[in-house]
């Protein structure tokens, strides 16, 4: 196998298609596969299964915290507002446990909006629930906006100085989590990205707007999928030298 394994979360719902009627089944928007796969990657979705979390997690490369549900309040100490949707107990408690052990084993981990709250939010960090002027005029379309990125940032060498990413997000990063830097922001000053602080860690980075669309994104995919195949050359390296002892 040449592709890097990313492990992609995903949701649980209910739908209708076809034949079939209210079923329960987990699902992603097939762009965040998509994204991964042509940047080099082979994408596993994740269902928010948080016992089957840790075995998944210990056969990956890197780690994919994709958009979704509103974060329930109380995992960063507040209580739910009008504006906030009612949580996703297993889709946070699953998805905490994937960003657990993709720290400790020291795998990448890319967030996309939802991704980047909770990488925030296991820092300490905490969250505004309700952004009206960063809502979509129509629900469920993303609007292109212009962000800005620090230069020299893990973000920075991704997506240039003022890249144009798609938007849909009603809540942000009130206070960033210890450990991490803000390096984009939108026009009125809001996170719009944050990365760890420490440049010699192993990559983790989010990106507050959709990511997984746009063409502008590609190349933080692209080293975001890199950083993954490099893990593995390294941990290949390492179980070598162990089995040669």
């Amino acid at each position: 196998m040449t592709r890097p394994v990313v492990a992609v979360t995903a949701d649980a719902t209910q739908v209708n298609w076809n034949i079939w009627g209210d079923v329960q089944v987990s699902l992603l928007p097939w762009a965040y596969m998509e994204k991964v796969a042509d940047a080099g990657g082979a994408p596993v979705l994740v269902p928010p299964i948080p016992e089957a979390v840790e075995d998944v997690m210990a056969t990956v490369d890197a780690l994919l915290l994709t958009g979704g549900a509103d974060i329930d309040p109380s995992r960063y100490g507040a209580e739910r507002e009008k504006f906030t949707f009612p949580p996703h107990a297993a889709r946070d408690a699953a998805e905490l446990a994937a960003l657990a052990v993709a720290e400790r084993r020291g795998i990448p981990v890319l967030g996309v909006c939802r991704g980047l709250q909770l990488i925030s939010i296991v820092r300490g960090g905490t969250l505004t629930q309700h952004l009206p002027e960063h809502s979509p005029s129509v629900p469920g379309r993303y609007e292109p906006r212009p962000i800005r990125v620090r230069s020299g940032s893990l973000l920075g060498r991704a997506l240039g100085p003022a890249p144009t990413v798609y938007c849909h997000h009603h809540q942000g990063i009130d206070r960033l989590g210890d450990g991490l830097v803000a390096t984009a922001w939108s026009e009125d000053g809001v996170i719009e990205g944050a990365e760890v602080a420490d440049p010699s860690a192993p990559f983790l980075a989010g990106l507050q707007a959709h990511g997984e669309l746009g063409e502008d994104t590609v190349p933080l995919f692209r080293l975001f999928v890199e950083a993954a195949r490099a893990r593995r050359a390294d941990g290949r390296l390492v179980a070598g030298a162990a089995s040669a002892v």
